[in-house]
Formats: structure tokens, C-alpha cells, sequence
């Protein structure tokens, strides 16, 4: 390896260990900031508007269009056994679980999180962020906590529509397409799930919620770089987070397998 290599793999990990160090400190303050005042209760209920709300479409859809394409695709598989009435138990484990979590997660990621690094990433070009500082408001009570509060309390909620949704898209394509009847299809689903796989699906959207918006507020707040920076940090925010989803989707279920099964 040559000194140049060597010097810029020192370089890589110095940067790396740094921004580490510097989310766990964001995700500290975050945690601190939520349970000691001062309370911003009203950016708290704008910001569950702008996630909460402004993302019920494209999780409606993703989940619709997901329990869909389930049931299409188990169908034909399930016709090799002659089990096609057993689509539904097939689609409420899975999706329960794993897909609704995962996807939501995914689709908040691409909305929220870009937006939230967009939107804080902005004021830190434009030196607003400064402002606040200068008048005595600290940015990570004001910006960050509400934030961090909407997507906590947030995910769980569209993770539950998006199942829902999910299984109703699911439940329509088993009645038109592989003709079983609506008693066998929610019969299926019942028999599906066990009390560990909804506990299972309703703690992990908590911890990647908490991820998504984290993710962004820290990508956010250390923009630079003008407008070219904005458009960096967007990105960069909508990458990071989709990974780390899935890494913190893996490490939590096999916490949770390990607590409730």
C-alpha cells in the first residue's frame, strides 16, 4: 500500500469515526431535550402534521400495492401444494413482521429524511441556525427534539395503516383473482399471527423511526457548502438512513426473537 493510499484510508476512518461520534452526541442531546423543558409542544404537533400526515399517501400505496403483489405472487406458489387457501396466513406473518416495518421505514426515509436534511441543511447555509443561537434558543430543542418526537411516535402509526392497508390489498386480490372466499382469507389471517409477531411489528418501527429522523437532523445541521451542500446532504441522508434501516432492522429482530420466543 502506498503512502498515498494509506494516507487517505487514515483520512476515511478519522472522518468516519468522527461523524459516529458526533450522531451519538445529536442522539443523546435528542433524547435529553425530549424529557427536560423547555417543551415546544406546538413544533412538536407541526412536525407529526408534515410526517404523519403528509406521508399517509405513499405509505397507503405502498402498502396496498405490497399486500397485492403478495398475494399474487403466493398464489401461484401456494397452487404447486394446493394450498392457496392459506394465502392469508402467509400474508399477515410476512407483513406483520417484516415487510410493513421495513417499507414504511424506507418510504419515511426517502420523504422524511430527505426533508428534514434539506430543510435543516438550508438553514445552516443561509446561517439561520446561528441566528437562533445568537437570540438564546438552542437548535436542538428547537429543530431537532420535535422532530425526533414526530417520527418516534409517527412510524408506529403508519406501520399499523400500512398492514391494514396491506392486508385489505391482500384480501382483493384473493377474492378477484384466486377465488377464495372472504372467510377463508381472514380466517388465514387470524391463524397467521401469533402475539410475539404483532409485539414484534409494533416495537420495531420505534427504533427505526427514531433512525430516519436522527439520520436527517444530523446530516442536516452539518451542511455545508451552499446550495451545492443542500443537494449532498439530501442524498446523503436518503442513503444513510435506508441502510441503516436494514442493519437496525436485523440487529432488533434478533433481539426481539431472543426476548419473546
Amino acid at each position: 500500500m502506498s503512502d498515498v493510499q494509506g494516507t487517505w484510508l487514515i483520512e476515511f476512518v478519522k472522518k468516519s469515526l468522527l461523524e459516529v461520534q458526533e450522531y451519538v452526541k445529536l442522539c443523546f442531546a435528542a433524547v435529553r431535550g425530549a424529557f427536560t423543558r423547555p417543551f415546544y409542544a406546538r413544533d412538536v404537533m407541526e412536525q407529526i402534521e408534515v410526517i404523519g400526515i403528509g406521508s399517509l399517501t405513499v405509505v397507503l400505496l405502498t402498502g396496498f400495492f405490497t399486500g397485492a403483489v403478495m398475494a399474487l405472487q403466493s398464489g401461484i406458489m401456494l397452487d404447486q401444494f394446493g394450498a392457496r387457501p392459506y394465502v392469508g396466513r402467509l400474508i399477515s406473518a410476512t407483513l406483520i413482521k417484516e415487510l410493513g416495518p421495513v417499507l414504511t421505514a424506507l418510504m419515511l426515509a426517502g420523504r422524511v429524511g430527505s426533508g428534514i436534511a434539506a430543510e435543516l441543511g438550508s438553514m445552516m447555509v443561509t446561517e439561520q441556525i446561528s441566528a437562533l443561537r445568537a437570540l438564546g434558543t438552542d437548535p436542538m430543542r428547537k429543530l431537532v427534539v420535535p422532530r425526533v418526537l414526530a417520527g418516534f411516535i409517527m412510524c408506529p402509526i403508519l406501520t399499523v395503516v400500512a398492514n391494514t392497508v396491506g392486508m385489505l390489498g391482500g384480501w382483493i386480490i384473493a377474492l378477484t383473482e384466486l377465488r377464495v372466499s372472504s372467510g377463508v382469507y381472514w380466517s388465514g389471517v387470524v391463524e397467521g399471527l401469533f402475539m410475539q409477531d404483532v409485539w414484534m411489528g409494533l416495537i420495531k418501527p420505534f427504533f427505526l423511526g427514531f433512525v430516519i429522523v436522527t439520520i436527517g437532523c444530523h446530516v442536516g445541521l452539518r451542511t455545508s457548502g451552499g446550495t451545492q451542500g443542500v443537494g449532498r446532504a439530501t442524498t446523503n441522508a436518503v442513503v444513510a438512513a435506508s441502510v441503516v434501516v436494514l442493519v437496525v432492522d436485523f440487529f432488533v429482530t434478533r433481539l426481539l426473537i431472543s426476548i419473546l420466543f
